[in-house]
This record gives C-alpha cells, sequence and structure tokens, in this order.
C-alpha cells in the first residue's frame, strides 16, 4: 500500500486538527464546516480502505424507472453531491475511534428495515443484532441479541400502518434495552402515528398523541428523534427531550436540481393548517409567493375545495404538506390549481401514508410529479410512473451522530 496504517492516522489526526477550530467555533457554520473535516478525511484515507456499504437503488439523475417503479434516491459513497455527506471515519470501518469503544449501537424493527440500513451505512455501523417474533396469538416477543450495557441505543421504528402492530413493537423494543442496562434509549421514529390526534375537536374526544408519548416516556424512552410532526405541540407532549428533523432541505435539494424558474414558481398549502410550513419552504425556495386552498372538512378523511387564495395562473405550482393520507385533500386541491390556470402540479410530502384511494387519486394525470421521502416504505403495489421516493437516511444520520456527540441539532437546518 502506498499509505500504511500508521501513516493514514496521521493524515486524519492533520486534517481534524485543522478544521477543528472551524467546527467548533463561536461563529461558524457547523454544517459546512463538518462536511470539510468529512471530505479531507476521506481523501486522506481513500487509497488505503474501500467503503463498508453501498446503498441498493442509488442512482442519480433519474426518478422513475420504466416499469414506473420510482427509483430511490439515497447516499452514495463515491460522488454523492447531497447536503449530507458521509461520516468519513465511520465509513473507512474506524467508528470506534469516533464512538469510544461502540458504544453507540443502532437497532431496527421490522416497520421500516430498509431505512434502518441505510441509516447505519450512512454512519458506518451495522445494526445490532435483534430478534422479532410474533406468536400464534398475535403477541410480539423481542430479544437482543447482543449486549447493550452501558451503551447509547437508538432504535428506529416508524409507527407507520400497521400503527397498533409497530408502536407495540417499539414499545416492546425500548423495554428490552431497558432491562439490558442500556445507559440511554432514543426512541427514532421517521414517522410518529397518532400524530394528528393533538386536540380535541369535539366533546368527548381522546388525545391519543398524548397517550401514545406517555407510553413511549414510560416504557423507558429517554430521547425521541422524530421526523415532520403533524403539529409542533406534539413535542410538549413527551415528558423527556425531542429532537424534530424536518425533511424539508431533502424535497428541496430535489427541486433545486430540477432547475425550475423561480418567476414560475408558486408555494401552495392545501389547507389553512398547513401555511406555516408553506411559508418556510417557500422562503427557502428562492423566495417563492405563496397561495392557500381553503377548504372545509365535513368528516374524517373527507375534504371540500371552497376557494382559493393567491395567484398560480400560467406557474408551476408545488404544493407542500406533512402527509399524504387517503389524498383527497392534494387532488382536490390540485384540481382546483388547474382551474385556476397553473401550469404544472407538483405534490411534495414527507410522509407518505397513502390508505386507499390514494393511488387511484395521485396517478389520474393531475399531478406532474408526487414526491415523497421514505420516512414510510412504500409497497411495491403502490408504486405509480409520477412516483420519486428521496431518502432521509443522510439527515436522520447526521441527527444521530449529533445526539450521540452533544452537538446542535438545530444548525443543520440554518
Amino acid at each position: 500500500m502506498a499509505i500504511t496504517g500508521m501513516r493514514a492516522l496521521e493524515h486524519v489526526a492533520a486534517s481534524l486538527s485543522q478544521a477543528s477550530s472551524a467546527v467548533y467555533g463561536e461563529n461558524a457554520d457547523r454544517w459546512a464546516a463538518a462536511t470539510s473535516v468529512r471530505t479531507a478525511v476521506r481523501l486522506s484515507l481513500k487509497s488505503i480502505v474501500q467503503p463498508r456499504c453501498t446503498v441498493a437503488n442509488s442512482l442519480a439523475n433519474s426518478s422513475v424507472s420504466g416499469n414506473g417503479k420510482p427509483v430511490i434516491l439515497a447516499m452514495q459513497h463515491e460522488g454523492w453531491n447531497g447536503s449530507a455527506a458521509s461520516r468519513t471515519l465511520a465509513d473507512v470501518g474506524m467508528g470506534d475511534l469516533h464512538s469510544n469503544g461502540s458504544r453507540l449501537k443502532i437497532f431496527s424493527g421490522t416497520a421500516n428495515p430498509q431505512l434502518s440500513q441505510e441509516i447505519a451505512c450512512y454512519m458506518g455501523l451495522n445494526l445490532g443484532g435483534i430478534k422479532i417474533k410474533r406468536f400464534a396469538d398475535g403477541e410480539i416477543y423481542v430479544q437482543l441479541q447482543e449486549s447493550v450495557r452501558g451503551c447509547d441505543v437508538f432504535l428506529v421504528q416508524p409507527t407507520c400502518p400497521p400503527a397498533n402492530e409497530n408502536l407495540m413493537e417499539l414499545l416492546i423494543m425500548i423495554d428490552a434495552c431497558r432491562r439490558a442496562s442500556a445507559k440511554t434509549i432514543t426512541a427514532v421514529i421517521p414517522y410518529f402515528g397518532y400524530a394528528r390526534a393533538d386536540r380535541r375537536t369535539q366533546g368527548r374526544e381522546s388525545i391519543a398523541a398524548k397517550l401514545v408519548a406517555n407510553l413511549i416516556t414510560e416504557a423507558g424512552a429517554n430521547r425521541v428523534l422524530a421526523c415532520d410532526l403533524h403539529s409542533g405541540q406534539s413535542m410538549g407532549y413527551f415528558d423527556i427531550p425531542v429532537d424534530h428533523v424536518y425533511g424539508q432541505p431533502v424535497i428541496l435539494d430535489y427541486l433545486a436540481s430540477k432547475m425550475i424558474s423561480s418567476d414560475d414558481l408558486v408555494v401552495v398549502s392545501p389547507d389553512v393548517g398547513g401555511v406555516a410550513r408553506a411559508r418556510a419552504f417557500a422562503k427557502k425556495l428562492s423566495d417563492a409567493p405563496l397561495a392557500i386552498v381553503d377548504k372545509r372538512r365535513h368528516g374524517h378523511n373527507v375534504s371540500e375545495v371552497m376557494n382559493l387564495i393567491g395567484d398560480v395562473q400560467g406557474k408551476v405550482a408545488v404544493m407542500v404538506d406533512d402527509m399524504i393520507d387517503t389524498a383527497g385533500t392534494i387532488a382536490n386541491s390540485a384540481a382546483l390549481l388547474h382551474q385556476e390556470g397553473a401550469r404544472e402540479v407538483y405534490a411534495c410530502c414527507t410522509h407518505a401514508v397513502f390508505s386507499p384511494p390514494a393511488i387511484e387519486r395521485l396517478s389520474g394525470g393531475l399531478f406532474q410529479e408526487v414526491i415523497v421521502t421514505n420516512t414510510i416504505p412504500v409497497k411495491e403495489q403502490n408504486y405509480f410512473p409520477q412516483l420519486t421516493v428521496l431518502s432521509v437516511a443522510n439527515l436522520l444520520g447526521e441527527t444521530i451522530w449529533r445526539v450521540y456527540d452533544d452537538s446542535s441539532v438545530s444548525s443543520i437546518f440554518q
């Protein structure tokens, strides 16, 4: 080898030393500096170690394959141009140096194992061994296959459909880690089910979001890492720290690659409740103008579009929401936008719940493209030509590193 292992470590130390003041300076951009550190270390070690893993279906500049199956745009080790570069020390198999004896462990539930694997791959770690099975009567059994005593444990498990099954599995995983003497337990919940039941709209209703928060806390979790909660107030339902991650950077990066003229863009909120989310999205998307769809809901999962506030004539409308469930709201809004003269309509959301008849509504020709993330796994039978799935693995992996390192999480989104 041209560079020995000892010299490689010297290169790593030199690179970290040169960039440390930028990373930890009071006024430095931590995200950009951290990326520079990783790039410098990668160049130092590139000639001696190959990447530990690659992610399947990571294709550049292509969103739909010939058969209509969406391409999952995920991280790549070589030539990756996304906003979140890989953790280089972990990439080259030197995670122990960073994690002080492999005290960081990641376990995956059965809800979204592919996302969990991508997160672990980004971090240069292997998923922890865990045995999960269901008895004949439906009860869930969980056993950790390795020691977690004194470790910082991260459990990746969205509570997506079937929500009750996946929630119960998460609770039992937390309990298993607590009884195995884990130092800290962080529940990484890419999609937080029951988040819409966050207030009482009629008498004698439950507030299920608060109940689920209590269950997770009482099971033994020390911290929650959630992605795009339905409403920010849900963070207050937990009596433990909550790190709230936004999927917007991933979607914004993808839209920027489409090179749509800023003069042609208008960001649309499909309801009044999502105005704050759409306004923040529009500000980061070349400060695009904002339009709002006013609707009146007559029942759960049933909506009726009433009015449009704003101008979309001849423009490319980008609708932004946190989730698409039955797609009634977003489909009715898209039909209204076309009636008002919109040239093209894009639908963007973080969570692809896709309850029937969502696929029929989304694939009916109203949308130029439907852009979602992989916080919830999309079933193969739910693929359609306009669908693009973006990976949030880098975002969640970087957040896990920062939580473990006691570093700022909010600076990722600044």
